[in-house]
């Protein structure tokens, strides 16, 4: 019987972190279209980290932490929510949302690289082909002329882009800060301090701030479920997982949320979804799978042993 509900609780976190984050993507743009970017951002994240430390109070957590690890939690919030989603959704005003979603699939190439040049961390031979295939994805998306014509649709794929590029520098960061413990109150504190940089860098750019009541409801949906399940359910179940299952299978979202923001996108905002758009997620999302996988190109290793072999036959 504890072994049925385990294998429920784990269906509904992987639905969790495949649909729910997938979707946010189409949530903050329908919000985004009538609410100003930082303002938005703020809310989301500062209401979100309150409840998270409500939660950990009545489940009897500390949120207790040290100056070092506020500091680095205010760091990693910076990178990950200040910059890395609340200059995103800004992004999101110029390019469609499932364009956004692909651009981000790129993230397991960039922080690869950036294991590379800041590491020096080798990259293993099925890594350079995920490599080579998540450039010429990228290549494909960004060069279609139906959408870089658009209306600042250029200024809106280098915003994305830098944001990816926030996000990882995010992730190596993390890895190796000193963070609280509980990955529950961590998450609080990076919301609490980036939503408070986003509402302040909200009212120093003279941004409207408006009532909820004044929103228009589909802008009102998009928020709540932005913070409440984008923001909480899903980032619960992604902790969940990462002590139930094995991290690679976690790390399948990568491959799912493009997809499911590209659907919804193109099913409720009517958003263009063109053959190359297909092409370029399909190269791209095949590149992240080849960075991601353990196992190793057998090509490569045979040809490695031939020239072994050889090498000793020749001594």
């Amino acid at each position: 019987m504890a072994k049925s509900s385990n294998t429920v609780l784990i269906i509904l976190a992987f639905f969790a972190i495949y649909v729910i984050w997938g979707s946010t993507y189409l949530l903050n743009k329908i919000a985004v279209t009538e609410l100003p970017a930082y303002m938005l951002a703020g809310i989301r994240f500062t209401t979100a980290g309150l409840l998270i430390f409500g939660i950990c109070k009545v489940s009897g957590i500390s949120i207790s932490i040290t100056k070092r690890q506020f500091r680095n939690s205010t760091i990693a919030g910076f990178l990950f929510l200040t910059f890395g989603n609340g200059v995103f959704v800004w992004g999101l005003k110029y390019v469609d949302s499932s364009f956004a979603a692909l651009e981000v699939a790129s993230m397991p190439l960039i922080v690869l690289l950036l294991m590379r040049i800041v590491d020096g961390k080798k990259i293993q031979p099925m890594s350079i082909v995920g490599v080579v295939l998540g450039v010429i994805g990228i290549y494909l998306l960004v060069s279609q002329k139906q959408i870089v014509q658009q209306d600042d649709s250029l200024l809106g794929m280098i915003i994305i882009f830098f944001c990816v590029l926030g996000w990882s520098t995010g992730s190596l960061f993390v890895s190796k800060a000193n963070l609280p413990q509980s990955y529950l109150v961590n998450t609080a504190y990076q919301m609490v301090t980036a939503g408070t940089t986003l509402g302040i860098a909200s009212l120093i750019l003279g941004e409207n701030w408006t009532w909820p009541s004044s929103w228009s409801g589909p802008v009102q949906w998009s928020m709540g479920l932005l913070i409440i399940f984008g923001s909480i359910v899903a980032f619960s179940a992604f902790n969940y997982l990462l002590k139930t299952v094995s991290p690679e299978k976690v790390a399948t979202s990568s491959y799912v949320n493009p997809v499911i923001a590209l659907l919804l996108g193109w099913y409720i905002l009517d958003e263009n979804i063109t053959k190359q758009s297909i092409v370029a997620a399909a190269v791209l999302l095949t590149g992240v799978y080849f960075i991601n996988t353990k196992k190793k190109l057998v090509m490569f290793s045979r040809f490695k042993g031939k020239l072994k072999n050889k090498s000793e036959a020749i001594k």
